[in-house]
């Protein structure tokens, strides 16, 4: 005699994503469709599809489509699901590239470089993961607790998360000055 025990199925999806742009709305819509038909709270989800975005054009950029395709004609691969534990992950796959994921120091003028301090400050966690085969994935634990009720409610804005830095240091500027040559 054989035990079945019933569990709740994790909310989960895996697409291939055409390497570009082309494929990154599609599959923000598939992901925020997804999550709504799981319960997650619209909060939850909104930091889901902002890093899911922020990973695709970072795959799309920096590393190769999966498999021998040459840049542009390929896929990368986004996935999603809700675990065992109710932690919301996303991860993203590609052919990997000439660099390694990391955090950068824009200047105040880039137009990039921006998206991994995006995600920091919106995950409880992320990381890098290589096989053998060359592909890099970065998996991102976007909320630990993603199927309680208004969890993410609890949580700061990322605004409020993302402070200005105040201190003695930004009292001194008088940025009138910096324009007094321009006359």
């Amino acid at each position: 005699m054989a035990l079945v025990v019933a569990q709740e199925v994790p909310t989960s999806s895996s697409m291939a994503v055409p390497h570009g742009p082309a494929g990154v709305g599609k599959a923000r819509h598939r992901m925020r469709d997804q999550l709504r038909t799981g319960g997650l709270s619209e909060a939850v989800i909104d930091d889901a599809v902002l890093i899911l975005s922020e990973l695709l054009s970072n795959a799309c950029k920096h590393g190769r489509p999966l498999g021998d395709a040459l840049a542009g004609d390929g896929d990368v691969r986004a996935a999603w699901r809700v675990d065992s534990r109710g932690r919301l992950v996303v991860e993203v796959t590609d052919g990997g590239g000439p660099t390694r994921p990391a955090p950068m120091t824009p200047s105040v003028t880039a137009h990039g470089g921006r998206g991994l301090n995006i995600i920091t400050a919106l995950a409880d966690d992320w990381g890098v993961r290589d096989d053998a085969r060359g592909e890099v994935t970065v998996w991102v634990v976007v909320h630990e607790d993603a199927r309680v009720p208004r969890a993410r409610d609890r949580r700061d804005t990322l605004a409020a998360r993302v402070a200005t830095p105040t201190g003695p240091e930004l009292t001194d500027l008088d940025f009138t000055d910096a324009f007094d040559d321009l006359d």
